[in-house]
Parts: C-alpha cells; structure tokens; sequence
C-alpha cells in the first residue's frame, strides 16, 4: 500500500515552497484584517522580525506559531503553507494567479 503523499513513481516526497507559503502567509493576514504588529502582539514575539521572515518565505512558523495563526486567519495549516513537488509537478499555490 502506497502512502497518498509520496509520489510512487518517483519515491519522492512533496516539499514546502518557502515563498509562496510566505506570500500566502501575507494574503491571509491582510484578508484577516491584521498587521503585522497586530499578529506580534498576539503570537506574543518581542518584535516584528520573526513575521517579516515568514512572508519573505525566509523561515517558517515554528509549529505553536502556525496553530495560533491557522485559527487567527481562521484556515487550517494545510491551506497555509504551499507545497511542491506534487503528483501533478505544478505548485500547490491554489491562490496564485
């Protein structure tokens, strides 16, 4: 039995697309209604910084960080980060374009 998330011709596994995850990560807090401050404030970070390098797609969330933000920006993780190296080789950014 073949596991759904790994493409079985290949063997490979898809991976998370750092920029475009960190262009969703924007989209969703401006759709939300948030500022960046605003998600400092309520992720309780000392500073701005840590959300900057998200939406550059520098680094991710570390996992707390992406539960509160799911249920702030009111989505599930899954529709949060972007991942490629999908069965269909295209990118999983559903809101692009």
């Amino acid at each position: 039995m073949s596991s759904p998330i790994m493409d079985p011709e290949s063997g490979c596994f898809p991976t998370i697309d750092l920029p475009a995850t960190g262009r969703n990560i924007e989209r969703l807090r401006i759709a939300a209604g948030y500022s960046v401050r605003d998600l400092q404030r309520l992720l309780g970070l000392c500073s701005s910084q840590a959300i900057y390098r998200w939406q550059r797609g520098e680094t991710l969330p570390s996992l707390d960080n992406m539960v509160i933000l799911s249920r702030l920006l009111g989505t599930s993780m899954e529709e949060i980060l972007v991942c490629s190296g999908t069965e269909d080789g295209k990118e999983g950014d559903p809101h692009a374009g």
